[in-house]
């Protein structure tokens, strides 16, 4: 103690003018200006009557903290235990505190108590430095440190850091040798431990070991449940709880049964411990609110959800965002960016969602713009963001935006990209037609999983490189992948593309027997595009009256294009007309079979073609095209003159046209 009194005589000189001043009155006055217990007070059995620790007591801030000990080091209070453990207490655990400064203190203690063990540990967890706490763990049971159940509980808790199972395995043995295996708080905190990482076996023999379980070993094991998706057994052990009596659930138990229902997508159990919330004494806090009405949203009963939303007194960013979550998967975008718009505060999850209901509801260009204006707004983009936007840039074509997002936040932020986001990377690169960039991130994966095979075999195959997009599909075979559905369309595709119709019947025929999957509609449609394009009309006919299932507008489409590349107007009449009547209103269709019988000289064929879509009133669509500048998009259609700068562009444009004719005469 004489150590701490010698280092802490700095902190008293250069405080001491400012110590000198306090009276009695002034530290009594000081007490009082907190009259709400601070977090890091915990209740204490102990009568404080001095003054000096009355002081302590109601501490705020670093400052006071630092002219409070100087006063204690003065008066020699500080060479006590309890005085100095609340200073420690403070440093440690305090949100003003400071974790480094509690280690100076008690790095100069002689015989710190269990309590200031504890207390080092606890702070260390609260400071997110758990791997340091599980040292001070380790140290006490080195030097055979006398320990408490809270020791382990505070141990666990550090465990759960970035550390492994086995350091929380490690905690157990010793609670084993120590005799605190049968103490409640001992086991929730193993149940609680062994949940949250995922060993739900060793969790539930800890919990069955529990002979008087209270509502912290229920929830335990039901969260562990519900956090891993085991949501059968989560609601099961929940009804055990229910029938165990004597123990009711809190709003903890809820928020984890309710979390399970979501996952289940089950609104009908959702609805009813919804019910049985408001029966019950159970505190309908913001966090259970926020609970309820994130079931109703993932069971897809949006009404419900927003009868919630609206009768809520307090809400927070995650109840916004809930809702806007909810309308941008239903397809309700505008419901959900007017809600988007009237949010009082947004957090990056926010902004995600919205950017995520864009881009699946096929609205790239309104997805890229907000991603835009979200990096405005100063917020880093998540992981999820970034795999929604990448495939938006391949849909729009955007390759500079692509390979930004590329280099400035995946390579600078992610030492080792992830299997989702490096797949959203393949799928960017592969459309925008940068084919070797999406092979070189396929073969720079660590791992793999399913969609990246599919992603990659398909963007060879889309780019016409057939014997690269089989290599690739034999690697994942010899890799012990099991191909699906998605994988032999990609294979059908590329014998497709590349004219292989040996290989191609052979995969098409292996599908069922070597690989156990049954040929879709989709199969069909490539097969039959397949021997279209080598001119094997006669074999893609018959192959397609002989499908199983009615064939699709892809497979009749696949026909008609195929008899349009052969000049074959017999076998065009007979699929064009089945094409017509599974899509009346698409006006390639008429146009297609036109040209058709043009080509064939069947003038009258043409005019009824024709006469067909005047008829059906069905209009010809125009082409257009869409054009980013500087992060904004401007969209043009065919003839359009609406844009606001139409008449220069269209100079711009017939100068263009002039200079090209030009240069054509040059060449000639």
């Amino acid at each position: 103690m004489n150590q701490l009194l010698s280092s802490s005589r700095s902190v008293a000189t250069a405080a001491v003018t400012l110590i000198s001043s306090l009276t009695f009155q002034s530290l009594k006055q000081f007490s009082t200006t907190t009259t709400k217990p601070t977090k890091w007070n915990s209740p204490t059995n102990t009568i404080i009557t001095h003054p000096i620790l009355l002081a302590m007591e109601s501490c705020t801030s670093m400052l006071q903290l630092k002219q409070i000990q100087a006063h204690m080091t003065k008066t020699a209070l500080i060479t006590h235990t309890f005085p100095v453990s609340r200073v420690l207490a403070f440093c440690a655990l305090s949100d003003s505190g400071d974790i480094n400064h509690a280690h100076l203190l008690f790095s100069q203690l002689q015989n710190p108590n269990t309590y200031i063990w504890n207390t080092m540990i606890r702070g260390y967890s609260k400071a997110k430095m758990g791997q340091t706490g599980f040292l001070f763990f380790c140290q006490m049971v080195q030097k055979g440190v006398e320990m408490d159940c809270r020791s382990f509980v505070f141990a666990l808790k550090a465990c759960e850091q970035s550390l492994g199972v086995l350091e929380g395995k490690s905690v157990h043995c010793v609670v084993w040798k120590m005799g605190f295996v049968y103490t409640l708080l001992v086991q929730n905190g193993l149940v609680h431990f062994y949940g949250l990482r995922g060993c739900l076996g060793l969790a539930r023999l800890v919990f069955d070991e529990i002979s008087e379980r209270d509502v912290v070993s229920w929830t335990s094991m039901i969260d562990g449940y519900s956090k891993h998706k085991w949501c059968e057994e989560a609601l099961k052990l929940f009804d055990s709880m229910l029938m165990y009596g004597g123990v009711e659930p809190n709003e903890v138990t809820m928020i984890a049964v309710l979390s399970s229902c979501s996952q289940k997508g089950d609104f009908i159990l959702g609805k009813t411990f919804h019910e049985y919330v408001k029966t019950r004494n159970v505190t309908r806090s913001l966090n259970l609110m926020n609970a309820i009405l994130d079931m109703y949203v993932k069971c897809g009963c949006l009404d419900s959800a927003r009868e919630i939303f609206d009768s809520m007194g307090v809400r927070d960013v995650f109840s916004w965002t809930s809702m806007v979550n909810g309308y941008a998967k239903n397809g309700e975008l505008e419901m959900a960016r007017t809600l988007f718009n009237e949010m009082p505060e947004r957090n990056v999850v926010s902004w995600n969602a919205m950017i995520a209901g864009y881009s699946q509801n096929n609205q790239p260009k309104e997805a890229l713009e907000l991603f835009h204006n979200m990096l405005e707004a100063a917020f880093a983009p998540m992981e999820n963001t970034l795999a929604c936007v990448l495939p938006v840039c391949g849909q729009l074509g955007c390759l500079d935006v692509g390979q930004w997002i590329h280099r400035n936040y995946v390579r600078m932020r992610y030492n080792e990209i992830s299997v989702i986001l490096a797949n959203a990377l393949i799928d960017m690169y592969a459309k925008c037609g940068v084919i070797h960039e999406a092979a070189k991130v396929f073969n720079d994966m660590p791992e793999r999983n399913l969609v990246s095979w599919n992603s990659m075999i398909t963007a060879y195959a889309s780019h016409g490189h057939a014997k690269q997009a089989l290599s690739v599909f034999e690697r994942m075979i010899n890799g012990g992948f099991k191909p699906d559905d998605i994988t032999l369309v990609g294979v059908l595709s590329a014998c497709s593309h590349g004219g292989l119709v040996a290989e191609g019947r052979e995969y098409f025929q292996n599908m069922k027997r070597k690989y156990g999957i049954e040929p879709k509609n989709e199969h069909y449609a490539c097969m039959i595009n397949l021997l279209g394009r080598v001119g094997l009309l006669e074999d893609a006919y018959e192959l397609i009256t002989k499908m199983p299932m009615e064939p699709s507008a892809a497979a009749w489409g696949a026909l008609v294009h195929a008899c349009r590349m052969h000049g074959n107007v017999e076998v065009a009449k007979i699929a064009a007309p089945r094409l017509l009547e599974l899509d009346p209103e698409d006006s390639g269709i008429y146009v297609l079979l036109a040209n058709i019988c043009a080509s064939g000289r069947r003038w009258g064929d043409v005019k009824m073609a024709r006469r067909m879509m005047r008829e059906r009133r069905v209009k010809k669509i125009p082409g257009r095209s869409i054009v980013e500048v500087e992060g904004k998009f401007h969209e043009f259609l065919a003839g359009d003159e609406s844009h606001p700068q139409s008449e220069g562009i269209y100079n711009a444009l017939d100068q263009l046209f002039a200079m090209s004719k030009l240069e054509d005469c040059f060449v000639k």
